[in-house]
């Protein structure tokens, strides 16, 4: 007797969920297309994130090809081939996560092409491993009673959700003393390599390791975990609720329109208002295939230059981060002429001369790890980023 073939569904109705266009070619053969957003003017479309889930695959060669690649990036066109590099993940159980080994670039029009067979009846898919706001409600459930942990809402996204800043610190020991680190993630929705470092960093800082205890002796960490909530709950890419790309307009307040902004800014310059210290900012991404670190070296002279020479170079030393060609100088925007185009590095040291840094962490395969990272590696890059941080504002007191 010949076994039925059950028809295949696909669908992204749950968090961070987001998938476009679908097209059955065959029974077992379906065109994807990947939806990605546009900003606020209709402009620099990025398709960069895709998360479904496909149900009744038990036992059959099936095959997706992943469409609609083609985009603009900072008023620049392209066709698509950046991410032809792309080892998109699959999960049977949405938790645990592994990059497709099957992958194939299709040129003109720009294609990723995945074939599978799996015994299970249900596979999810995505661009990277995704990380949820209900991810890091169970993070900070698990440590909430923490002593040296404090959460605070610091404003409300568009649609309401609140931004959330965590301090770690030993509140027992005087704050005139310590050095201050503050780090951000997921100013982009689709980077979620970043809130996988944040956890790892989150979970360090918390452990009973000895070195770890000497860091929240010694210094203030300010942590903004998910800097888009909305993006990240609708499985958006770069830009909020209003088109506002949330890591290019840090010259373009508005509450109304950017809130996300508005809260986030206010947070840093009220901390410094209070008469506090930033010893050193940090905003992570992701991108293709490329790690770096990125500031105005030129801008802050010789203490910038320093400083940032000292963080590469014990992340060089001690971690996956792979950046043969040291720290990056920046302008003062990335688009001279236009306002609303600068990033939070860019933003923070024209205000305030914050010795404030970008950094992008590569999606594609890394030459230190021979492979794409996993949420394993982002987990203990989190960890080993605390450390280095903390290594690299102490040597600056010295």
């Amino acid at each position: 007797m010949l076994a039925l073939l059950v028809a295949i569904g696909i669908q992204a109705n749950f968090e961070a969920g987001n998938i476009g266009r679908i097209e059955k070619v065959s029974e077992t053969h379906f065109r994807c297309g990947v939806p990605g957003e546009s900003d606020q003017d209709k402009r620099n479309r990025q398709p960069s994130w895709f998360y479904f889930r496909m149900d009744g695959v038990a036992g059959q060669e099936v095959t997706v090809d992943l469409v609609d690649l083609e985009g603009e990036y900072n008023y620049r066109p392209n066709d698509g081939r950046g991410l032809r590099n792309m080892r998109p993940v699959f999960s049977l159980d949405n938790r645990n996560w592994k990059h497709f080994e099957n992958v194939e670039w299709i040129d003109k029009p720009a294609a990723i092409r995945v074939r599978f067979r799996i015994t299970g009846d249900r596979i999810w898919i995505a661009r990277i491993a995704p990380y949820t706001n209900r991810d890091l409600d169970g993070l900070l459930a698990r440590f909430r009673k923490h002593p040296d942990l404090s959460e605070e809402a610091i404003g409300k996204s568009v649609e309401g959700r609140p931004i959330r800043l965590l301090s770690v610190t030993n509140s027992k020991v005087p704050a005139a003393s310590k050095k201050t680190i503050w780090l951000m993630a997921r100013q982009h929705s689709w980077e979620t390599g970043t809130s996988w470092v944040a956890e790892g960093a989150v979970r360090f800082l918390l452990s009973s390791d000895e070195r770890a205890t000497r860091i929240r002796d010694a210094g203030t960490f300010k942590i903004i975990p998910i800097a888009d909530p909305d993006g990240v709950s609708r499985g958006g890419v770069r830009f909020n609720k209003h088109g506002y790309d949330l890591n290019r307009n840090w010259d373009a307040l508005d509450a109304k329109l950017m809130p996300e902004i508005y809260a986030e800014r206010k947070a840093v310059l009220d901390w410094l208002d209070s008469g506090k210290r930033i010893d050193l900012f940090l905003a992570m991404h992701n991108t293709e295939s490329a790690d770096y670190i990125a500031g105005p070296l030129s801008a802050g002279g010789s203490p910038m230059k320093a400083l940032a020479q000292r963080f590469w170079k014990l992340l060089d030393e001690t971690t996956a981060f792979y950046s043969p060609k040291g720290p990056r100088d920046v302008p003062a925007t990335t688009t001279p002429g236009m306002k609303g185009r600068m990033s939070v590095d860019q933003g923070l040291f024209s205000e305030r001369k914050v010795p404030a840094f970008l950094m992008e962490l590569m999606v594609d395969s890394s030459p230190k790890l021979s492979r794409p990272p996993t949420v394993e590696d982002r987990l203990e890059f989190g960890a080993a980023l605390v450390r280095v941080m903390s290594d690299t504002v102490a040597a600056a007191g010295r």
